[in-house]
């Protein structure tokens, strides 16, 4: 369980195949100035918003594990070595929450349709598929590359978020331009609703 409250990056250093775990799954290094315990191998930590588990540690970098189904759902599948990637370790009891409750487990991804620039702060557009739209709501939180935002506008196939310069300082959506492809995880009190009363 995550905040989508993000204060460390990493960049890929390498992919390969596992060959190890179950085939078509993948093994990625990221090298990372956060820092682990021998111990917190086998933990789940959010990687660009995607739970990944931590299965060694090197010198200065990590080694993350990533199923098949973890490649179909999120962007990882098209990854490149040289990528930033937000990291965020998982909450433990008696910190304070101020983003919202995120599982790491990626529903969808969007594509940045726009992106406009006001007084410093960011107003991005992504692409939304309408069977997602029950999902989202104006001034409800999204998670998006591991990041807490609130959603401004909504619209049939699209949605729109503000990011403020502090956030755009400290995770990759600095880097973000029209095309580029992000992980989505929907609020989680809101799909399970969605699920009772459906």
């Amino acid at each position: 369980m995550f905040n989508g409250i993000v204060y460390n990056q990493g960049i890929i250093k390498n992919i390969k195949k596992s060959s190890r775990y179950v085939k078509g799954s993948l093994v990625i290094e990221i090298s990372s100035n956060i820092s682990f315990k021998k111990t917190d191998v086998g933990e789940s930590v959010s990687c660009d918003g995607v739970c990944l588990t931590l299965v060694k540690i090197l010198k200065k970098s990590f080694l993350f594990y990533l199923s098949k189904e973890t490649l179909k759902r999120s962007n990882f599948k098209n990854t490149k070595i040289g990528k930033f990637i937000n990291i965020e370790k998982p909450l433990f009891y008696g910190k304070k929450i101020s983003g919202h409750y995120v599982q790491g487990h990626v529903d969808t991804t969007s594509r940045v349709q726009r992106i406009k620039i006001i007084d410093r702060s960011w107003y991005v557009k992504f692409s939304l598929d309408k069977k997602y739209k029950k999902f989202i709501v104006e001034k409800g939180s999204i998670c998006i590359n591991g990041v807490s935002l609130t959603i401004s506008d909504v619209k049939n196939k699209s949605f729109e978020i503000t990011i403020i310069p502090h956030t755009l300082k400290l995770t990759n959506l600095i880097n973000l331009k029209k095309g580029d492809i992000v992980n989505i995880e929907f609020d989680m009190i809101g799909k399970y609703l969605n699920n009772i009363y459906n």
